[in-house]
């Protein structure tokens, strides 16, 4: 059992850093890390003001959850640190949020908070740390491979998170390792119940970690005060069908809930941040035979994408995966053609590109054609 988590390319003692959120995976990889025989280092950030904000159960980074995150460090007998980052993740994943909510898209702070807090500024903590490897409980897989390090799905694909990971740099990836992403959920648990940690059967994170409920509208509302503010519904042929309450409330593909009556079914099609307009339609106006994609990473030398790429694409994170063409149009743009349309497309979301388990690369699916 010592030696089923060794790392590869680390020696064997090395200091190595966690990073700690609270749950059972990041305090699972601790006690690994431990158990390997590495010399461990816990993090763990404090991203928001649980006063004014939320302190609720269940999303990382909640007052509960750094105590746990120390309870688990003070029985393994290793150091922890927390690390106020407040301003920074306010700035960079919460403000970034809001405004792609009163854009007409819908965010995934999550990838932005890996992107602009964990795997950046972490990162560099854990290097001016002394740590030869930054060890996360992420679900997905680090595989070295023709001289690079590659971003893998994880071996249990109902806990895969490598969707929220496609900004991971091939410089972080060489830093970073997963000792979870070969295992299903189920032995995670069996582990903490082995370790004897109380966090074993707490419950998994299910919402965006500052968001109480679900209610994501409250938290844009105060953090962009008149984000609720009314305006029209109207089909795609010009009608007004009605009022509503925040365009904030509407998601692209919607169809429950948008407080009309028509006598066809009719969606969310278009979302219009000027004009504070929700725009319905039929089901065929969802469709999309390509979208255009931005501040794509590429996990990949990008001269292998100066030819159209035949890969899976994903483009929400509960989606299956579909074929499609990735032809990159610049540096940070690419267009994605799909084999069949796609319905339900949404601004704002991520569109990541797969070859088998691989991650190529990844952006952020754009609203509008790219100017080139």
């Amino acid at each position: 059992m010592t030696n089923t988590f060794k790392l590869n390319g680390i020696p064997d003692g090395a200091l190595v850093a966690v990073a700690m959120s609270g749950g059972v995976d990041s305090s699972v990889t601790a006690a690994l890390m431990v158990e390997a025989g590495y010399q461990v280092i816990g993090i763990t950030l404090q991203l928001y003001d649980h006063g004014q904000m939320i302190d609720k159960k269940g999303a990382c980074c909640a007052g509960q959850d750094i105590y746990d995150a120390r309870t688990v460090a003070d029985k393994l007998g290793f150091p922890h640190y927390v690390l106020d980052y407040e301003s920074v993740f306010k700035q960079s994943v919460m403000d970034d949020f809001a405004d792609s909510y009163l854009n007409g898209e819908t965010p995934i702070p999550c990838v932005r908070c890996n992107q602009k807090v964990k795997f950046k500024d972490l990162l560099t903590t854990a290097r001016d740390l002394g740590a030869q490897a930054l060890i996360t409980g992420h679900y997905v897989q680090r595989i070295p491979a023709r001289g690079r390090s590659e971003l893998h799905r994880a071996v249990d694909p109902t806990r895969d998170q490598s969707y929220f990971l496609f900004t991971t740099t091939q410089e972080q990836l060489d830093y970073l390792r997963f000792p979870l992403g070969g295992l299903p959920k189920t032995e995670t648990r069996d582990h903490a119940h082995r370790f004897g940690l109380k966090v074993a059967d707490k419950p998994d994170s299910q919402d965006i970690c500052f968001v109480p409920n679900g209610n994501y509208a409250s938290v844009v509302e105060r953090l962009r005060p008149g984000a609720l503010d009314g305006g029209e519904i109207v089909h795609l042929d010009g009608r007004l069908l009605g009022q509503h309450q925040g365009i904030i409330n509407y998601t692209i593909g919607q169809r429950k809930g948008l407080g009309i009556s028509a006598a066809e079914p009719l969606y969310v099609v278009q979302i219009d941040p000027l004009k504070k307009q929700v725009i319905v339609g039929p089901k065929e106006a969802l469709a999309k035979h390509e979208i255009y994609v931005r501040e794509v990473n590429w996990l990949d030398p990008m001269d292998r994408f100066d030819e159209p790429q035949n890969l899976t694409v994903k483009i929400r994170s509960t989606h299956p995966g579909i074929p499609a063409t990735v032809r990159r149009l610049s540096t940070h743009d690419a267009l994605v053609e799909f084999a069949e349309p796609e319905y339900g497309v949404s601004a704002g979301q991520a569109c990541v590109f797969y070859e088998e388990t691989r991650v190529l690369g990844g952006g952020w699916i754009a609203r509008h054609a790219l100017k080139k």
